[in-house]
């Protein structure tokens, strides 16, 4: 590659446009790569079996000498997730505030990496120089402590990235956010802005969290059995506020929940969690208690908690059970194409005869993601010259475009981007220029990026019109059949009721080992792809479904 082909500004997502998780967002400058976050997503419900989804790093894996450092903006999986994957393959140095670090930590041993990776610990005080650029830091307001925005800073201006950012006005000092910061920043001047686009589509502010601590509390204290809060475990503000509630109303906490249990731990340890140590007790100990003296906090596999709390209700939990007079306060907003799901679990635990709290009469949640109002305010701190949405499903990329015309930013300063775009910053013009590999790599138990689309489609086929097996052992000499057919069925019809059917396909298959056992030379693909071909039609005929047919050919 010439030198020529570096020169400029440039912007790419490789994750977090047109979805909600896996954010990874390049900026090149010159020669220098700069990496803002490395996120996962959890899979859409069609990705079946799957457990996470990475971005594709192949355009960085083609120019890592150029790539300077990662910077993690703050905490969550959607940001920190994927760095498991990304740093076995590019060992670059890992950039983040002390909370934030610490938990990237515990994830990498939890995900197995056992390679080398470099972390340099910074604040919102921090200034990082590279030879193209400087990089510098602000505080923002998020869910989770230590959120910090990303200033990469330019001969032609300052892009900025915000992370996951809103603006409590009565935050406490742990999640104050840095506006007069950011302000300076602007006056400075702003070339480019990538700011958070996930609360795009609603109006006003972002309720604060104090209100939330407060009604936490009210619930606590109205309920008479014990308390079931399910919420996410990156959460660590409410974290907080449950502990708070359960002091003020007089009961002990017990933590359940993998993920929950490495959050709260790392943050405690590091004093991002104020809870006094008699608060604590193990799950096994809840039974020693009174009923309305305890508090269970839960979370689920990769810190989901809606699925917690349906097993629970469906008594197949392995700590907890449900029972009639526990209140459950479900502190978290469904994943995206959850609310089914959410809407089942309300059901099964007013069944077992618990009392849900919902936002009717206590708000017992908010997001950690600013309203219109609030995207407006950052727009205009950071009077930026170009704006990218970001962090958002394209309806969202969209609503937040509608929020910056608002605000006063040129339509033709604004781009909405896909996954792969290259976005150009040159002179008075903000243009795609072109694309570069990006996409989904797929994480299933211990294996990343060994099931694609193929394994997919085949589970797909399995899970609507299940599966045959046909198992037939010839004669070594003639090809003759020496035992079977035999004909498994899984998930496709329940034999017993079949029998007729079955037995007009075992003498299909019969006739075609028949009739491929004279040919000469024998060939097992051909014989292979014939039943295939030939039960296909027969069972489509029979029945409208195609089940997935697995011929097994033996010799004797």
């Amino acid at each position: 590659m010439g030198k020529d082909k570096h020169n400029g500004i440039k912007v790419i997502s490789l994750g977090g446009q047109g979805e909600l998780g896996k954010n990874m967002y390049v900026i090149e400058v010159n020669e220098d790569i700069y990496l803002l976050d490395a996120g996962l997503m959890l899979p859409e419900e069609e990705m079946l079996g799957i457990d996470a989804v990475i971005p594709d790093i192949s355009y960085l894996m083609e120019n890592k000498e150029r790539v300077q450092g990662i910077f993690i903006t703050h905490g969550h999986e959607d940001h920190m997730g994927a760095l498991a994957y990304v740093l076995k393959y590019l060992p670059v140095p890992v950039y983040g505030t002390k909370l934030t670090l610490a938990l990237i930590k515990t994830k990498l041993k939890e995900d197995g990496f056992n390679g080398r990776a470099t972390f340099t610990e910074i604040d919102s005080d921090s200034l990082l120089s590279f030879p193209q650029a400087a990089v510098s830091f602000f505080r923002t307001n998020h869910s989770i402590p230590d959120s910090v925005g990303v200033v990469i800073h330019t001969r032609d201006g300052a892009i900025v990235y915000t992370g996951d950012f809103k603006f409590d006005q009565a935050a406490t000092e742990l999640y104050k956010p840095e506006i007069g910061k950011m302000a300076s920043i602007g006056e400075e001047g702003v070339l480019c802005l990538l700011s958070d686009s996930t609360g795009a589509e609603r109006p006003g502010y972002t309720p604060s969290e104090a209100v939330v601590a407060r009604d936490i509390a009210e619930a606590f204290l109205a309920a008479s059995g014990r308390i079931i809060v399910a919420c996410f475990a990156s959460n660590i503000n409410r974290i907080q506020h449950v502990f708070n509630a359960a002091a003020a109303s007089r009961r002990k906490v017990a933590v359940v929940g993998k993920s929950l249990q490495r959050v709260y731990e790392t943050a405690l340890n590091l004093g991002y969690l104020k809870v006094e140590e008699e608060l604590i007790i193990p799950i096994n100990e809840i039974s020693q208690y009174d009923d309305r003296e305890i508090v269970v906090l839960s979370t689920g596999h990769q810190g989901e908690p809606i699925a917690a709390l349906q097993k629970m209700a469906k008594q197949t939990h392995k700590q907890v059970t449900i029972k009639k007079g526990d209140t459950v306060l479900i502190s978290a907003s469904p994943l995206q194409g959850g609310e089914l799901i959410l809407s089942k679990t309300v059901d099964l635990l007013y069944r077992v005869g618990a009392e849900v709290v919902s936002s009717n009469k206590y708000k017992v949640h908010v997001t950690g993601h600013g309203s219109q109002e609030e995207l407006k305010m950052m727009i205009n701190l950071m009077n930026p010259k170009f704006f990218i949405p970001v962090h958002g499903e394209y309806r969202h990329l969209y609503a937040h475009q509608k929020v910056g015309i608002a605000a006063g930013i040129k339509r033709e300063n604004i781009v909405i981007a896909e996954k792969g775009d290259v976005i150009e910053l040159k002179g008075n013009k903000i243009a795609l220029s072109g694309k570069v590999t990006a996409g989904n790599i797929l994480i299933d138990g211990s294996g990343v990026g060994d099931v694609g689309n193929i394994v997919l489609r085949d589970r797909r086929l399995l899970s609507q019109d299940g599966i045959l097996i046909v198992v037939v052992s010839l004669n070594r000499q003639d090809k003759s059949i020496a035992a079977g057919p035999e004909i498994i069925s899984r998930g496709f019809v329940y034999v017993r009721e079949s029998e007729k059917m079955m037995a007009e396909a075992t003498e299909i298959v019969s006739e075609i080992v028949k009739k491929n056992g004279s040919r000469q030379p024998f060939d097992w693909s051909t014989l292979k792809q014939e039943m295939r071909d030939a039960l296909n039609q027969f069972f489509y005929e029979k029945t409208k479904r195609r089940p997935m047919i697995l011929p097994i050919i033996m010799e004797y």
